[in-house]
């Protein structure tokens, strides 16, 4: 990411500092809600992201600066929930906006597997991983 890029937020890392949006969330997502249609679950938080060729040749023709923001962050891949945090929008609100972006072919998700939710092995994993991690004395944790 280049720097001088103005992006939500006020992080120097991410880019110059800016007002904040006076266009409300729900104008943003036109009333809808992540999830809203009972038959398409909400796109998990997880899912990794990435702008196409379309997204990042359209940067300047978006109307609003959240979408050209969500398309810049995405140069690389970020997950839903490190471009909210980034952006310091609602989760909710990036979800639909990916959603929209993706639609047009401006971004790309790549959800996580379906059945990886379920696979008890890696919960046990990150469990043993955490139990690994020593305390502030040096003590590991048993299990």
């Amino acid at each position: 990411m280049t720097s001088g890029e103005p992006l939500a937020g006020g992080d120097a890392e991410w880019g110059v500092e800016r007002p904040a949006s006076v266009v409300r969330p729900f104008l943003l997502t036109a009333g809808r809600i992540a999830g809203g249609d009972s038959l398409v679950p909400p796109i998990p938080i997880e899912t990794q992201v990435v702008a196409t060729d379309v997204g990042l040749a359209a940067l300047n023709a978006f109307v609003f600066d959240q979408h050209r923001d969500i398309i810049t962050v995405c140069r690389e891949p970020q997950s839903l929930a490190e471009i909210a945090a980034k952006l310091r929008m609602h989760l909710n609100v990036i979800r639909v906006l990916a959603d929209d972006l993706r639609a047009d072919g401006q971004l790309a998700l790549y959800a996580p597997q379906v059945h990886s939710n379920r696979d008890v092995t890696v919960l046990r994993r990150v469990i043993d991983g955490l139990r690994a991690i020593p305390d502030s004395r040096g003590a590991i944790r048993e299990g």
